[in-house]
């Protein structure tokens, strides 16, 4: 029988009492008894209740709150108790079942004349309860006191006892399962027992009570370590899948911004080693019987499954579990517009049992309010499930990548030196490794849930749909499936668009490297333009690529938009004309439109799964590639015997080096990750004699070719000074890494002994040990060629990890005379220096004497060092104590210097002739004058003038602030503000035509958007009007009474049509003005830079500039368009959601207001602890990054000092703090996700009850309500990604800030008072110059370097300049090419004044020889001539001039043949003549050479001065002289001190003055 819902008349008065107090009320009846009283087995269950609030409100409020520590309990007291996490999930199930057992009493009470407090004031209390307890079991535990457990353990038995005896009597009187409230008291009981025996499992498990002995239990060693702040693995359920633990950490990040200090240290559990230990455990588990390792990107796989499988397969039950309840939306829309539908307003009366209602749970559920309920509940449940899902899976990535990246590291500490050497691996490879392919794993890892998250949605959301619609839904699920092969389509070609992008930019970052490293050379040149056109020949093609990416990306951001809209129209359409009779009521509909918008979102991802698929598989691939790479290894010989000998030094061991080839990795031997020295072979013994290394029958090769040392029998004695002599390219170098074990040894073996037999039994060598003692070979010092520097303090790269012993510390300064060095430094030796900033410039002749006397001479040998030297100087080697001279890769000869005298004359008398000595003269000398103190401070000024500007320009900065912005509140003020003004400059940089039409199409689209799903309300309540109207006229159909759905449907095609057309305008205009932007930026960027004047490459660093090309130009590229499209619409998609619900019910905007106020704050806190995350996370990476270059560079090094296990350490420090603020950011993102979905979920709750009441009350149409609940549910959505796309947007606009700043610097001034075309063709042709009261300085805030010059060189002269370092010999070679600020003075070359030339025209007709050799990558032919002028005989001539005719000529491709990056397969001397040939390719009438045969030998040296002088016998030559022997046959030489010319004449004259300075150099110089 259907009955109309009881509704009191306006005049009755609702009535209150506990059990009602309606007339001849059955609730009051016990004549069977109490315990068969309804409302009586009701009031029994309070007592519980009542028991446990009683019991605890004082505990809580009186005992804690008088202890104000117990109320902030510092996490080291933290100890989950047995069951932790079981009784917080009951305790979350338990109040969920009482909300709908309070639901099911209201709704209950609802049939009654009165109202029954009964039915839903006990649920009340329990629910009061519930919470009670879990707060205070809270407190017990993290104040670790079990005992007051007690009273929670007496409150389970007393509930559990009294919902037993109701589930009882409830079934003892018939009621059964179809009653809601017989179900849900059977699951409180059950719920109950569980709660009694997890708090018995706590009694047995701490032993607290009934024992005689409780369990003594300390917190986890993380929380005892006070560093460890990243407390998600720790913290309690509630706290976990809420974030609250971060609400300190992040409202704080307005007060203090968030550095490494305060985030801490990580948990042990996610720290690299722990992670890469449980990687390196997969690997090995893959070994093959024989021990070997399987090989390919499956072995990877594999492992990287085993390791990290099981967290992930957590995060897909999550994400399962979340996907799930997102289907309760739609169904909950369609309950609640059809339950308030005019058809549908009567419902069955409900059972009456014990005196009481019962209603069923299809009763229960035909509530609007109570779906409204649900689905708030269900929003919730799901959006925590959703983000718990996103942070299993990101920290499992992110633990992944930090094992990856150790693994990397341990690799590149047992490669081949030869890999690297020969550009089979460069360091940007391996850097990319590390700072892509890691990530594109991390990535991979967190998309993984989408792949099996996908095929469920798509399933459940085709089986809902046709559940509605019928059979027109798989019309509509049909044109998403027939799209989706599209979207794939699209998501495979922008992944390949993205990879040639990468390719792309790849290399236009190699030319921008090398055109910002040889900027100097460049322009002195003028061949910038050159280098600047070829970068922007790549960056067109780069541009081509990311066209093809923004037409890619432009379709598949409109397919997202357009496939639900055409879905939508084709379902309805189909629907309409199928049947005559079509259900299209609002409940339908909107319903349909909301599972068609789930429906979509596995098609949105599908791109972003693939793409991200795709990049795993490559970087695993190149991660295989690279872990296959050739090792160096070390082979265990059998032990001989040892002499035995009386004296008690006689015991040594020798350790035997061999280089291993071999394809498979070595064992992962990581025995010790402490600071100790690494693991190595043990030492054999040998023969007795005083060798410390012994080579015999040697033959090294780099590579699988002809050896490049062959035959080579050489011994290094003990405690004594060896050196290694030769030309130019000879194997100088090659022979001691063979001797460190570098090379790969062909044949031969390589000996290194310990404990010598020495002179005197008292001496002990450092080294000595004891009898019998089994020694393995030490650290050997090794200082390369190339120098090579940390990125640390001065005094951190002296003492190079080992303990800073002062008086050692303050001789070996001395020793190596740093000190004046030390002292102009900004902060002395704690400043900080780099591999690529190194403030020390070449040794002169004075430093070199000092260190060679001082610090090997005198330190050195006092302490009996066995050092190897190789050097040019020849004039060193009376001082050796053994010489081993090399040509052509073999040992010409070796011995003592007497030795060789007598052995090979001829070779004796060639160095004797190179060193323009007398035979009398040939022996040791010491250095008479020695510098004072004070000139090597004025010397060393100009080379660290740029840390010095550095310094200035920070304190005028500081001074600014701390005057504009004394107060602290301001400066935190200014860190929450948007950075509208750089949002401006790159909207501005689009142009006008871009930029309207991108705010216009966008306004436009989601107006339309709205208007498509207003017009569908209107088109669906009139249906339901339609439907009535019919059943009062006994229409059989709604056509039959005059209704027709052709205009509605003819609206809503056009509506849709226009809706697609401006999904399409929109994503092309966002990606298009994206393109503009960074078209436009990076090309003024580039042309500003190689205008800007040497002055901004000396002050900034490089990579600082570089960064503007690579990570803020990439994100001007690819990122800024997404995310601004993305920003655009979530913001706009919840601005008109927003405008519908308030249109919809006006009320709603009461409440908005509050919500408002919070999403601000939440908004304004999370940017500024977002952003400072985000730049911590990328500060935390520059120096992992930097570790991995740094060791690939010192690899060599750090080796032969034994120092592996230490660099491993730094790394896991490094991989640490990077991997923290990653963790950090992801639990920050998920802390704003949870909440903006909270607020999103009560917005849906607020909405759904507002319009529910104003449909039942103010007769609101269906349609509308079904409208403001699917917008509802839509805000939820997009709120979050608002708030995270506004905070990147916010990051991102940096790039543009920084690039914006670097636009202003101010250029040279590249014009002339000539033109171009006025200067003489063939100018200079005489080379005559003429230096007239020239005053230079580096910038116009700098002091002069050059005062008061005056100077006449006369045509073809050759001139020396000489002086000590930092005298101005330098800057005055730099005039000429007015390369300095020229503020006084002139120079007149051929009678023309240089000032007036233009600028491009005046460095193109001279030529300079650097200190620095510069090579490119490219051909030999590019890098002599890069303006491609010369012919190919003049290349060879000027080949065979540098001495390089030979070499080039046997490599394949002669001139074509290619040089690598920085020229890195050529020796430095090789480089240093390639860069000798480019100058005479020119063959101007003026050379200047600056210090340009520093790093060439000696006899190379006296060749190339001879064929200088011949060469260039018709020109003007410009020496600035290392070494002074070299312009003692110059026509001229100028004698330089402090910026003044000190001496100006013939040498001869000069010579001829014994006082002249210029005659105490040539006396230093022998």
């Amino acid at each position: 029988m259907m009955v109309p819902r009881y509704r009191p008349s306006p005049g009755s008065t609702m009535s209150l009492s506990f059990c009602g107090n309606e007339n001849n009320s059955a609730a009051y009846n016990v004549d069977r008894g109490v315990l068969n009283n309804g409302c009586f087995l009701d009031a029994l269950t309070v007592v519980p209740h009542v028991f446990l609030l009683f019991i605890t409100f004082p505990i809580l409020f009186i005992g804690w709150g008088s202890q104000s520590s117990k109320v902030h309990i510092h996490h080291s007291t933290w100890l989950h108790f047995p069951g932790h996490h079981l009784r917080w999930i009951l305790t979350f199930i338990l109040l969920f079942v009482l909300v709908c057992e309070i639901a099911e009493g209201i709704v209950s009470d609802g049939f009654t004349q009165s109202l029954h407090l009964h039915l839903y004031m006990p649920s009340c209390l329990a629910f009061m309860a519930a919470i009670t307890s879990i707060v205070y079991y809270h407190n017990i535990e993290t104040s670790n006191f079990p005992k007051l457990l007690i009273t929670l353990l007496i409150y389970w038995v007393l509930a559990f006892i009294t919902k037993t005896i109701k589930f009882a009597k409830y079934t003892e009187h018939g009621i059964g399962l179809r009653q809601l409230r017989y179900c849900l008291t059977g699951l409180l009981v059950l719920l109950y027992g569980l709660l009694l025996s997890v708090e018995i499992n706590v009694i047995l498990g701490r032993r607290y009570m009934c024992f005689a002995h409780p369990t003594e239990v300390k917190p986890p060693e993380d929380l005892q370590d006070l560093g460890v702040r990243f407390l998600q693995p720790f913290v309690n359920l509630l706290s976990k899948s809420t974030y609250w633990w971060m609400n300190t950490f992040i409202t704080s990040a307005h007060r203090r911004s968030i550095d490494l200090k305060v985030i801490g240290k990580l948990p042990i559990a996610m720290r690299a080693l722990t992670n890469y230990l449980k990687l390196r455990k997969a690997f090995e588990a893959q070994k093959r019987p024989d021990g070997h390792q399987p090989q390919g990107p499956q072995w990877i796989w594999r492992a990287l499954r085993q390791a990290f499988g099981k967290p992930l397969i957590l995060s897909i039950t999550f994400r399962f579990l979340a996907d799930l309840l997102g289907f309760v939306g739609p169904l909950c829309i369609s309950g609640i517009v059809h339950h308030i539908s005019k058809e549908n307003h009567t419902i069955q009366a409900p059972a009456q049992l014990l005196g009481i209602y019962f209603i069923s749970s299809q009763e229960f559920l035909a509530n609007a309010y109570v779906l409204a309920v649900l689905l708030f509940f269900a929003l919730l449940l799901q959006r925590t499930f959703l983000q718990a899902s996103y942070y299993a899976a990101i920290q499992t990535g992110i633990n992944l990548r930090g094992a990856i990246q150790t693994k990397i590291y341990n690799k590149i500490m047992r490669l081949c030196t030869s890999n690297l050497s020969m550009g089979e691996m460069t360091v940007g490879q391996i850097c990319n490794l590390v700072a892509i392919d890691t990530n594109q794993l991390m990535w991979f890892f967190f998309l993984c849930p989408n792949l099996w998250a996908m095929p469920v949605q798509i399933i459940l959301g085709v089986v809902l749909l046709y559940y509605l619609l019928g059979i027109s839904a798989l019309i509509g699920a049909t044109v998403i499936a027939l799209l989706a092969p599209v979207q794939y389509f699209v998501a495979t070609k922008l992944s390949q668009a993205q990879k040639s992008t990468l390719e792309y930019s790849s290399e236009r970052l190699k030319k921008t490297n090398e055109l910002l490293r040889g900027i100097k050379l460049l322009k002195l040149y003028a061949w910038e333009h050159i280098f600047c056109s070829s970068v922007e020949e790549t960056r067109g093609k780069e541009l081509t690529s990311l066209k093809a990416f923004a037409l890619y990306t432009s379709v598949s951001i409109f397919m997202n938009a357009a496939i639900p809209i055409a879905a939508v129209l084709t379902t309805f359409v189909v629907h309409v004309h199928l049947s005559e009779d079509a259900d299209l009521s609002p409940a339908v509909a909107f319903a349909s439109l909301s599972l068609f918008h789930i429906l979509v979102t596995p098609l949105f991802l599908l791109s972003s799964v693939v793409r991200s698929t795709v990049k795993a598989l490559v970087s695993v691939q190149k991660l295989s590639e690279f872990f296959a790479g050739d090792e160096i290894g070390e082979e265990q010989e059998p032990k001989a015997t040892i002499p035995s000998s009386s004296t008690n030094h006689s015991n040594y061991q020798a350790l035997p080096l061999k280089v291993v080839n071999r394809k498979h990795p070595a064992r992962e031997d990581w025995n010790n990750y402490g600071l100790q020295s690494e693991q190595t072979t043990e030492a054999a013994a040998v023969d007795d004699d005083e060798s410390c290394i012994k080579i015999t029958g040697g033959y090294f090769s780099w590579t699988e070719g002809a050896p490049t040392l062959a035959n080579v029998d050489i011994k290094v004695p003990f405690g004594q000074l060896t050196m290694i002599v030769g030309q130019v390219g000879c194997g100088k170098s090659s022979l001691l890494l063979a001797a460190l074990g570098e090379m790969q040894r062909i044949s031969g073996s390589v000996t290194w002994n310990s404990n010598p037999k020495l002179d005197s039994p008292g001496d002990e060598s450092p080294d000595a040990a004891g009898d019998d003692e089994i020694r393995k070979r030490g650290a050997v010092a090794y200082a390369s060629q190339k120098p090579w520097l940390l990125n640390a303090s001065v005094v951190e790269n002296i003492t190079f990890e080992m303990p800073l012993i002062k008086q050692r510390y303050k001789t070996v300064i001395e020793a190596c005379s740093l000190q004046p060095d030390i002292d102009i430094l900004p902060q002395g030796d704690q400043t900080e220096i780099g591999e690529r900033d190194d403030p020390f410039s070449a040794l002169d002749i004075h430093l070199s004497d000092h260190l060679m006397q001082e610090g090997i001479l005198k330190l050195l040998r006092e302490e009996k060092r066995t050092v190897v030297l190789v050097t040019h100087k020849l004039q060193y080697l009376p001082h050796a104590d053994w010489i081993i001279a090399m040509k052509d890769g073999t040992i010409q000869t070796e011995g003592t210097l007497k030795d060789i005298q007598n052995s090979q004359p001829e070779l004796f008398e060639q160095w004797k002739i190179l060193m323009n000595r007398q035979d009398q003269e040939f022996e040791k000398e010491t250095v008479a004058e020695s510098m004072t103190v004070l000139e090597r401070k004025n010397l060393r000024r100009a080379m660290y003038s740029r840390e010095a500007l550095k310094t200035e320009e920070e304190e005028e900065e500081e001074s600014v602030e701390s005057d504009d912005e004394d107060n602290l509140s301001q400066v935190m003020r200014h860190r929450a503000t948007i950075p509208w003004r750089s949002c401006g400059k790159y909207l501005t940089s689009a142009g006008l035509l871009l930029l309207p039409l991108l705010l216009l199409s966008q306004l436009l689209k989601h107006s339309f958007m709205v208007a498509i799903d207003v017009w569908l309300a209107h088109w669906t309540s009139d249906v339901i009007r339609a439907k009535i109207h019919a059943d009062r006229h006994n229409c059989t159909l709604v056509q039959d009474c005059g209704f027709s759905h052709s205009s509605y449907l003819l609206v809503f095609s056009l509506l849709c049509c226009l809706g697609i057309v401006l999904c399409l305008a929109t994503s092309v205009a966002v990606e298009w003005t994206g393109l503009r932007v960074a078209k436009e930026l990076h090309h003024n960027l580039l042309n500003n830079i190689i205008v800007a004047p040497m002055r901004l490459f000396e002050t900034t660093p490089l990579g600082s500039i570089l960064n503007r090309f690579s990570a803020d130009t990439n994100t001007i590229d690819q990122l800024i368009p997404t995310t601004l499209e993305c920003l655009i619409r979530s913001t706009l998609l919840c601005v008109s959601a927003l405008g519908v619900i308030s249109y919809v019910t006006p009320v709603f905007l009461i409440a908005l207001v509050p919500l408002t106020i919070i999403c601000y704050f939440i908004q304004k806190y999370f940017r500024v602890a977002s952003r400072d995350l985000q730049q911590l996370e990328d500060s935390t990476q520059l120096p992992l990054l930097s570790h991995f270059s740094e060791t690939v560079e010192g690899l060599t090094t750090i080796r032969a000092f034994r120092y592996e296990a230490r660099f491993r350490h730094r790394l896991l420090e490094f991989t640490d703090a990077n991997n923290v603020a990653s963790l950090f950011l992801t639990a920050a993102n998920r802390w704003l996700e949870v909440r903006m979905e909270y607020i999103g979920a009560c917005i849906v709750l607020i909405a759904a009850v507002a319009s529910i009441t104003s449909s039942l009350y103010n007769h609101l149409s269906t349609g509308l309500v079904g409208l403001g609940l699917t917008y509802a549910l839509m805000v939820s959505n997009y709120l979050n990604w608002m708030v995270r796309n506004l905070a990147d947007m916010e990051v991102q606009l940096g790039a543009v800030k920084r690039i914006n700043n670097l636009l202003k610097t101010e250029p040279e001034n590249y014009e002339g008072l000539l033109s171009a075309s006025q200067v003489p063709e063939g100018w200079p042709q005489q080379g005559e110059i003429q230096i007239q009261n020239l005053s230079v300085r580096y910038d116009s805030t700098l002091k002069p370097v050059l005062k008061n010059v005056n100077a006449h060189i006369k045509p073809g002269e050759k001139v020396g300049i000489c002086g000590r370092t930092g005298s101005g010999k330098s800057s005055f070679s730099l005039a000429f090419f007015r390369m300095v600020d020229t503020f006084e003075g002139r120079i007149i070359i051929d009678d023309i004044d240089i000032a007036k030339l233009p600028l491009q025209t005046l460095r193109s007709r001279f030529s300079i020889i650097l200190q620095d050799p510069i090579l490119f990558s490219g051909t030999i032919r590019f890098n002599l001539d890069p303006e491609m002028k010369a012919t190919d005989s003049m290349l060879w001539e000027a080949l065979e001039i540098a001495q390089l005719k030979p070499v080039v000529k046997t490599l394949p491709g002669g001139l074509d043949a290619m040089v690598t990056e920085g020229g890195e397969n050529f020796s430095q001397g090789q480089r240093q003549l390639f860069c000798l040939a480019r100058a005479f390719v020119r063959k101007s009438s003026i050379l200047i050479m600056d210090e340009a045969t520093a790093s060439i030998d000696m006899a190379t040296e006296s060749i190339l001065q001879k064929v200088v002088m011949t060469a260039f016998a018709d020109r003007t030559v410009v020496t600035i002289a290392h070494r002074v022997h070299t312009i003692l046959n110059a026509d001229l030489v100028i004698v330089m001190k402090r910026g003044v010319i000190l001496e100006y004449d013939k040498p001869d004259v000069l010579l001829g003055c014994e006082d002249s300075v210029f005659a105490s150099f040539v006396r230093a110089d022998k």
